[in-house]
């Protein structure tokens, strides 16, 4: 098995500085770097409709909800700030993916919607996101999938419980 480049920088400190517990970089690094490799692959599909994987997520999370969302929602749906949501939210609006309607009782809030040339894209773009990153991960084998899958859940219910993430 050829070593990774986490291994590489690991021994690169080992050698500058032996005492060094590199533990936590050595599991940290290689999921930032797994991150990293995957959101440039994984956007492949997206790119060729014109959408950035943010612009996506935020299409995904009113049509996983089934309901209209306020830009407050879309943000915690997303992990996103509230300014981000609202620039991209103006790109879908102006691409004529969402509407947006003003509430009936406080004219300040927005209810976003998908239009239905919106909600077509995500419901042809999903299916093909999905087939792709399958093959993404096509080198592990599904017994591999489900026990990383299932260790990296335990990790992410960890960190939002103590870096104060929201749970879902």
């Amino acid at each position: 098995m050829t070593d990774d480049i986490v291994a590489s920088v690991v021994r690169q400190w080992q050698a500058v500085n032996p005492e060094l517990d590199t533990g936590p970089m050595e599991l940290i690094g290689r999921i930032n770097r797994c991150a990293a490799l995957l959101q440039q692959a994984e956007d492949a599909p997206l790119r060729a409709a014109g959408l950035t994987r943010a612009e996506f997520d935020l299409l995904g999370a009113v049509r996983r909800t089934d309901r209209e969302l306020t830009p407050g929602e879309l943000a915690r749906e997303t992990f996103s700030s509230g300014a981000a949501v609202t620039k991209r939210l103006r790109v879908l609006q102006e691409r004529g993916l969402v509407d947006r309607r003003s509430d009936d009782r406080d004219r300040r809030v927005n209810h976003i919607r998908l239009t239905e040339e919106g909600r077509a894209l995500v419901d042809m773009l999903l299916p093909r996101q999905l087939a792709y990153e399958r093959t993404v991960l096509s080198g592990l084998d599904e017994q591999s999938r489900a026990r990383l899958s299932a260790q990296l859940s335990e990790l992410l219910v960890q960190l939002e419980g103590r870096i104060g993430g929201v749970r879902h």
